[in-house]
């Protein structure tokens, strides 16, 4: 009777590993786990330039023209901390952390390291003379200026991490935008991010890597 029993689970056992294993052959390795998550408000991510691939980026060093505020610029790298943004909503509205983001909303993006908000106005950018797009403020110092409105491509209504956005600038009319166009005095080949009013190839991002809020409940049966 044990050896019976002794078979009876060895089968078992092998006929779960086979099952494991022909589970994990038919999933894309390639597919991130976290693919499709809705993005709310607190969470802390890098948005991807699409077309080149380099994370929006900004740290304490200011523009040499222009504003001379806070200079934004395109990263190569995957692993730099200064490419982190926390999504914020409008000061003085219900939202509140957790809650989804819908097309048409406006945004504000606060850099997690200076706790400076993106920013744009009508300095021209320092290659391209576009519109600037910069940092600026802090904690309990914001404007207009830091106003984006999301932009979603395609059919979706709430913003995820695999969806193509635009965040257009509310004051000037803006896109964020990037291209190849590289600043020759500043270390890791960091591209130049500004603002332009067309809508273009070059202005299309990503959410990519970073801590994304779940959903909060009392947002969950609200329609998308």
């Amino acid at each position: 009777m044990a050896i019976g029993f002794f078979c009876l689970a060895l089968f078992l056992f092998l006929g779960i590993i086979e099952f494991d294993h022909i589970s994990a052959a038919s999933t894309p390795s390639s597919t991130p786990a976290s693919e499709g998550v809705e993005i709310t408000y607190g969470s802390t991510l890098k948005l991807m330039h699409e077309k080149t691939k380099f994370r929006l980026h900004s740290h304490d060093v200011p523009y040499g023209s222009g504003s001379g505020q806070q200079s934004v610029t395109g990263f190569p790298s995957v692993d730099d901390s200064n490419s982190y943004w926390i999504v914020r909503p409008q000061p003085d509205t219900s939202a509140k952390q957790g809650d989804p983001i819908k097309t048409g909303t406006v945004v504000r993006l606060q850099h997690m390291k200076t706790r400076k908000w993106l920013h744009s106005h009508l300095h021209a950018s320092p290659i391209s003379g576009n519109l600037e797009v910069s940092c600026f403020g802090g904690e309990g110092n914001s404007d207009t200026g830091d106003y984006w409105k999301l932009e979603i491509e395609g059919k979706g209504k709430t913003w995820r991490q695999d969806q193509r956005v635009r965040l257009q600038h509310v004051d000037t009319g803006g896109y964020l935008h990037s291209h190849d166009k590289k600043y020759t005095r500043i270390a890791g080949g960091q591209q130049e991010v500004c603002g332009v009013r067309e809508k273009r190839a070059d202005n299309v991002w990503l959410a990519a890597e970073g801590v994304y809020l779940p959903v909060n409940e009392a947002s969950k049966s609200s329609p998308k």
